[in-house]
């Protein structure tokens, strides 16, 4: 196996396995703050080499690939666009913070497995410090024969300001049905009316705001028409497992990990929220039998 992790010196890492990109890794790119700064993987691709995340799309520019973020955090935006405000919908509020990348601690690549961890400060919109965030990126599991390659995405977040912070969504603000937030993922635009599928025999729409362990996301590309499958795997370890999906396929494809769908987090001074996760990656449309088989031996 022969991977390798780089830095391209436009502020992203690279990521290539048999000299094809696995994943670039943007930690300080250019955004703008009512977008809210934040790193992110984009694109996210297959062995086969298909796309599976999105950036910047017109309809949420704020969205960006596969990304660590919330919603809400106590009176806080760190996901960037309007905030929802219970009886008057999306409001532009003086709201919207930065996560920012301060340093790599290490970052590892020995040809067979990869890596890095990374430091973060959460900034509010008044440059106050709430959230230190220590990040481990890691890629060990790479199989061409079964099709598939694994990222695991692991942080500690913790909070440095002097007050209970409280991880929420806007179905905790009051709107049903939308507890997005955390590790997020949107799909490229040709994956809308994509199939859905989790743990336990769920299927379809109805996933939305269901606890499974795992949930996956089948969709089919242009051009080449072929089939890709993304899943996203929640840890044992991690608060409220299994946790709520938040997943849609229409006006577009996303999910998240919503530990905090329709319930707050709170996070005392001084806490930290440890939280931890399995991206698989995978050529082809994936039937449920063959998703458990994989994510289910972690």
């Amino acid at each position: 196996m022969s991977l390798t992790l780089s830095d391209d010196k436009t502020r992203a890492l690279e990521a290539r396995y048999e000299g094809k990109l696995l994943f670039r890794y943007a930690y300080a790119d250019a955004i703008e703050r009512s977008e809210v700064p934040k790193p992110y993987f984009h694109p996210l691709n297959t062995l086969a080499g298909r796309a599976v995340t999105a950036v910047r799309p017109h309809d949420h520019p704020w969205h960006r690939g596969l990304a660590m973020t919330m919603a809400v955090l106590s009176d806080q935006n760190f996901w960037g666009g309007n905030t929802y405000v219970h009886g008057q919908g999306y409001v532009a509020l003086d709201n919207q913070g930065l996560i920012r990348h301060e340093k790599f601690a290490r970052q590892d690549c020995d040809g067979k497995a990869l890596g890095f961890e990374e430091s973060l400060t959460w900034i509010t919109c008044k440059e106050e410090r709430w959230l230190e965030e220590r990040r481990t990126v890691s890629v060990a599991e790479v199989k061409p024969d079964a099709g598939y390659w694994a990222l695991d995405f692991a942080t500690e977040l913790k909070n440095v300001s002097n007050r209970e912070l409280r991880f929420g969504s806007p179905t905790t603000k009051g709107r049903e049905l939308a507890g997005y937030g955390s590790l997020f993922w949107r799909g490229p635009r040709e994956f809308r009316g994509g199939k859905i599928l989790a743990a336990g025999g769920l299927s379809g729409p109805d996933v939305m705001g269901k606890p499974a362990p795992w949930l996956a996301f089948v969709g089919r590309h242009d051009e080449t028409l072929d089939h890709s499958t993304l899943v996203l795997v929640d840890n044992p370890r991690n608060p409220r497992y299994p946790n709520k999906w938040f997943v849609r396929t229409e006006a577009f494809a996303c999910a998240s990990c919503s530990f905090m769908f329709d319930k707050e987090y709170p996070l005392a001074p001084g806490a930290t929220l440890k939280l931890d996760y399995r991206v698989l990656l995978c050529n082809g449309a994936w039937d449920a039998e063959r998703i458990a088989a994989v994510a289910e031996k972690r």
